[in-house]
């Protein structure tokens, strides 16, 4: 079975010119989905890619990347007719909850004994 690669792209990047990088590398115009917000032109943006093997995941990557994609996420075993915008986002959320997020530099501080009963007077 097919994975799927999606990614979630910067607001100043031009969806069009990843549809159109997406189908010149190969894809089909049935392998992909682009996510768009309808009253929101200039939004964030998703796009999900049926990936069939380690090539085309690499070419993937790559136009993503080219394309300002902030994040992506792997989704093995999925077809792209189960990538729908509600289902794609269950799993984001399940994964963004699942993360453990690194935590700032935290300095313990050690107590210290002060004058103790060694001091002599």
């Amino acid at each position: 079975m097919s994975s799927i690669l999606t990614g979630i792209f910067e607001r100043h990047s031009d969806y069009k010119r990843l549809e159109n990088e997406v189908e010149t590398s190969g894809f089909e115009n049935s392998d992909y989905i682009v996510y768009l917000l309808e009253d929101h032109p200039h939004s964030q943006y998703m796009a999900s890619v049926q990936i069939r093997d380690n090539e085309q995941l690499t070419t993937a990557q790559n136009i993503f990347h080219q394309n300002s994609v902030v994040k992506t996420y792997l989704f093995e075993n999925m077809s792209i007719e189960q990538a729908s915008y509600s289902n794609i986002k269950k799993y984001i959320d399940a994964r963004c909850r699942a993360e453990i997020h690194s935590s700032p530099d935290v300095r313990i501080k050690v107590q210290h004994d002060g004058i103790n009963s060694e001091v002599k007077s």
